[in-house]
């Protein structure tokens, strides 16, 4: 494989989150699918396989039914990501949780615990992790 398609897997990687964002949005009359977003979308080096990270608001139960609305929609989306983008060899599509969203907030939360408890000290310009002044 050489450097310039390499090169080419971030934008084509965009190409896919917007048009599976406007599928998803537009095309897909599911249920299980409304409120679920694409974040992230990786390439394998080949481009014959894709990780499509997604989220949705809700419990896990929530997130069962938007796998499992993704799953069902995952023929209609990799045709119709073909046809839009005009790809010789369309990935393969694997839906996967994103869980950065969550991560993130676990670790805000402590962050702000141990600020609370003192162990976490202010910033040096005098203000909090939370950005306010003390």
């Amino acid at each position: 494989m050489n450097q310039q398609s390499y090169s080419r897997n971030p934008r084509l990687e965009g190409e896919i989150r917007v048009v599976l964002t406007e599928l998803l949005q537009h095309e897909v009359n599911d249920p299980r699918l409304a409120g679920v977003t694409v974040s992230v979308v990786r390439l394998s080096a080949d481009r014959s396989h894709s990780r499509v990270y997604f989220s949705v608001i809700g419990d896990d139960e929530r997130e069962r039914q938007a796998a499992d609305g993704l799953a069902a929609a995952n023929p209609f989306l990799r045709r119709e990501l073909g046809r839009r983008m005009r790809l010789r060899m369309v990935p393969s599509l694997e839906f996967l949780r994103d869980t950065s969203y969550e991560y993130g907030d676990h670790m805000e939360r402590v962050f702000q615990k141990l600020h609370d408890e003192g162990v976490l000290a202010p910033d040096e310009d005098g203000a909090t992790d939370d950005g306010e002044p003390q």
